[in-house]
């Protein structure tokens, strides 16, 4: 863009500041932000460069045009913005990343009518995700603090990393200024930032291509690039960038185990503590696993025969890919949990397997509070209600998760997973909600083998080590669902007690002091879980060792064969 038309967005921008409106200084630029009530909220900052080239112009005989270009960020690692200049307009969010479609799972007849509100079947797609524009140009984050928050408080930071598989999600979706407001009351302020990163096949497109090039796992070096930006750059908003807590949930506290385990454990000063609900390090296996997916999204963009399949992949038009990438299994789909997104071991920002860098004590030594739902697989067992008999379900196990595993193997599993209903999840209904002969069994497994177990792996490995504490949710129950996967976002941003827990831990990396139960850390010698109920009694600690012996053995099968 001229420097004429530089001089114009800024006096525009300027020009529209308003009383309710809050400017910060962010090197050479003026950062715009919108003061509400007792938060003030800056939207939508760059933490990193655009994949094209900005808008340029040039002069066709008499006809000037404006036009953008890919350039070579797309498929990159992300880059850093040198300085800022300029003016900020931060009063809206941001461009979410380029999101893939995952429908809804089809519900058959005569279930709940709570599962498809649950889902938000029926409700316009704006009603959960906000109609904000989707681009490749998405790498952009929120900061919102109390309102007079200036340069020199040294307040601490919740950094949210959302979740949603790896192929939806965005940092516009969670109130955040919740969170903040509920710190004020508690006389504890906290910073509250959230980053977009990039998604499905722009942000976690695997295979033997991008493995030699160096760059898997995009979205969770999109992630730690944004808590990059949080450490040069949130003293100009109020903020101590020595005390920042990552946080996440699903993906998003997938995401957080990630950061943990990167990089030998060094931590880069980025952050000093992790806060995890519904998610931990996930049990998947090497990047040559993505290859299919790599191969058929080339085809489909029209790139498979081209001297040089990731430039040709650079180059074409980003609805070309994105057409592609809505033709893969989803985390909703019938393959559930096992899509080709999920972020494997890479060699560089995962140098082997989750769960083997768990082992190895490649973990940032860092205070964490890791959690679950009661029912983390009854969301993702809806997709697979055409199975109905002991067979099916033996071999949907075997295909989809363990495809080396001998008979013996899914035997013992069906075991530990057992056809008696009232064994099953949602757990604690009895018979009720056996839609099929199977639901209820492969729902305990599935949430089991992803959130469950690797939770308790996660803590056994490192409880002594580090102060860990853990949690259950029961609240919030879906009819035919139970404690889904997700229901804790309620407690967590609604200002509730989970709300309290966390602000304290972000403030001083201890959630207790409040008027709460006491919240023990996790050991070895007692495992311990605070359990958030329903009833008069809200809270309870609980011992961890419930399915003691099923879990161990689906430890020992991911440990084995990784996804």
């Amino acid at each position: 863009m001229s420097t004429f038309f530089k001089l114009l967005a800024c006096a525009a921008a300027l020009a529209a500041v308003s009383a309710q409106q809050v400017m910060v200084k962010l090197d050479d630029a003026t950062v715009i932000g919108t003061r509400n009530g007792s938060v003030t909220q800056f939207l939508g900052i760059p933490f990193a460069q655009p994949p094209y080239v900005h808008l340029q112009a040039f002069r066709a005989g008499s006809l000037s045009i404006l036009f953008s270009r890919v350039g070579k960020l797309r498929l990159q690692l992300p880059q850093p913005i040198v300085r800022f200049s300029g003016v900020i307009n931060a009063t809206t969010f941001g461009n979410q990343c380029i999101q893939q479609s995952v429908p809804p799972p089809d519900i058959p007849p005569g279930l709940p009518a709570a599962i498809s509100t649950f889902l938000g079947i029926g409700k316009p797609n704006h009603d959960s995700i906000p109609a904000i524009p989707q681009s490749e140009d998405c790498l952009n984050i929120n900061v919102i603090v109390p309102a007079g928050t200036k340069p020199g408080d040294k307040l601490p930071i919740a950094a949210w990393i959302y979740g949603g598989g790896y192929q939806v999600g965005s940092n516009a979706v969670q109130p955040g200024a919740v969170v903040v407001n509920r710190s004020i009351e508690l006389g504890l302020p906290t910073i509250f930032v959230s980053m977009n990163y990039r998604l499905s096949a722009f942000g976690f497109l695997g295979g033997a291509e991008i493995q030699k090039a160096g760059l898997g796992n995009l979205g969770l070096q999109d992630q730690r690039e944004a808590l990059r930006w949080v450490q040069k750059h949130i003293s100009a908003f109020g903020g101590d960038p020595t005390k920042v807590t990552i946080w996440g949930e699903s993906a998003g506290s997938q995401s957080v185990a990630f950061q943990m385990l990167t990089n030998g454990g060094n931590t880069e000063g980025l952050f000093r503590a992790g806060w995890m609900e519904s998610g931990s390090a996930l049990p998947s296996g090497d990047f040559s696993k993505l290859q299919p997916t790599f191969d058929f999204i080339a085809s489909e963009a029209g790139c498979a025969s081209a001297n040089d399949v990731l430039e040709c992949l650079r180059q074409v038009p980003a609805d070309a890919i994105t057409a592609a990438m809505n033709r893969t299994p989803t985390f909703l789909g019938f393959q559930a949990l096992n899509t080709p997104f999920m972020p494997h071991a890479d060699g560089v920002f995962l140098r082997d397997n989750p769960q083997k860098l768990v082992l190895e004590g490649s973990v940032a030594d860092v205070p964490f509070v890791i959690g679950s739902n009661e029912d983390e697989g009854t969301l993702f067992t809806l997709a697979s209600l055409n199975l109905t008999t002991e067979r099916e379900l033996a071999a949907y196990l075997k295909g989809n998760y363990f495809p080396n595993a001998t008979d013996a193997t899914i035997a013992r599993l069906l075991e530990l997973y057992p056809a008696d209903p009232a064994a099953g999840s949602p757990f604690g209904t009895g018979d009720n909600f056996t839609f099929t002969p199977v639901y209820k069994r492969l729902a305990a497994f599935q949430g089991d083998f992803i959130f469950q177990a690797t939770r308790r792996f996660l803590l056994d490995q490192r409880s002594g080590k580090q102060v860990a504490r853990s949690f259950l949710s029961e609240r919030n129950k879906v009819t035919g669902l139970g404690a889904a996967h997700s229901t804790e976002l309620a407690i967590v941003f609604g200002g509730q007690d989970m709300t309290d827990f966390l602000v304290r831990f972000v403030h001083t990396l201890d959630p207790n002091g409040g008027p709460e139960i006491h919240w023990p850390a996790y050991t070895s010698e007692s495992p311990q879980l605070l359990a958030f109920v329903d009833g008069e009694t809200p809270l309870e600690v609980i011992p961890d060792t419930f399915r003691k012996a099923a879990m161990d053995f689906v430890t020992q099968l991911s440990l084995a064969e990784p996804i």
